[in-house]
């Protein structure tokens, strides 16, 4: 919420009246806000709220990575270019507490030392700690993932948070749904024909969710984009081949992944109108991040 508000992020939604800015009730994509209460995320789950909600981003680990790429980091962040959230275990660094999310506010490149602005400031206030104090904190291994912690590096996207369509792990956790997807997308490859394609896709449908929207002005742009998605050509023939109540998020679902479709059967897709091409991207970026998670090596509890 902090990391996002501070890339002047608008969340096309409003909150307490006329504020446009991010509360915690607004982060609904990916995981349960009833879940990330109980259960808190993990490295990639974050990523992945950040997401679709209008954030480039990009995900390092000790483990892909090196210190010299994490002083580049500190020093992109410190210039205002990103933002910077760390993953890291408290314990590590002397302080009470495991698994920890934090931004990073600035970097002193003389002394090597990194600015933590702790979420949980009736904890830790804002202090500076060592940058590769920082880093063997972040090469503690997440349970959950059985991965090392890391960071994100944090940008605008030019089309900010999404209006309507988004990924939910709802029924499934994040890891278990990511893999769904590499199933689907094994599918494809085995689908002649558009009919054939909207069923590999149709197991999605059900993780993709239309987010609610506060205000006239919203609700009309979601009602354009529904409606170029709908007289897209290929809209029609998933409607009859799977029925009403998911043709949308079918039809949707395989513009958004249609990287990995043969030539012919993007020629049997077609095209979307303008209206929808910004849920489409955001999707896609989404959709991109989810194919890319490690399968977790545990079922212990997320990082906090």
């Amino acid at each position: 919420m902090v990391a996002l508000n501070a890339l002047a992020i608008d969340p096309e939604r409003l909150w307490k009246g006329p504020w446009r800015w991010f509360a915690e009730d607004l982060l609904d994509c990916c995981v349960p806000l009833a879940d990330v209460r109980e259960r808190g995320l993990d490295l990639d789950e974050l990523a992945c709220l950040a997401r679709c909600n209008g954030a480039e981003v990009d995900v390092q680990r000790p483990d892909n990575s090196d210190r010299a790429a994490w002083h580049a980091t500190l020093a992109l962040a410190a210039s205002g270019d990103a933002v910077l959230v760390a993953s890291y275990d408290r314990s590590a660094m002397g302080q009470s507490g495991g698994g920890h999310f934090s931004p990073i506010g600035g970097y002193h490149a003389t002394r090597d030392l990194a600015l933590v602005l702790d979420v949980a400031r009736f904890k830790y206030p804002p202090h500076w700690v060592a940058a590769e104090a920082l880093w063997r904190a972040m090469e503690s291994i997440d349970p959950q993932t059985g991965r090392a912690r890391g960071w994100l590096v944090m940008r605008r996207r030019a089309r900010s948070s999404s209006l309507g369509f988004s990924v939910t792990c709802v029924g499934e956790n994040w890891h278990g749904l990511s893999r769904r997807l590499r199933n689907v997308i094994t599918d494809l490859a085995l689908s002649p024909g558009l009919a054939e394609l909207a069923r590999a896709v149709l197991p999605l449908a059900l993780h993709l969710e239309i987010r609610g929207t506060a205000t006239a002005a919203h609700q009309d742009a979601l009602m354009m984009a529904r409606t170029a998605l709908r007289s897209s050509s290929a809209y029609p023939r998933i409607q009859q081949e799977i029925g009403l109540e998911h043709a949308e998020a079918v039809t949707i679902l395989l513009f958004a992944i249609s990287d990995y479709l043969k030539p012919s059967q993007r020629d049997q897709l077609g095209t979307l109108p303008g209206p929808i091409t910004g849920e489409l991207s955001n999707l896609h970026a989404q959709l991109a991040a989810l194919s890319d998670i490690a399968t977790p090596a545990g079922s212990t509890p997320r990082t906090q």
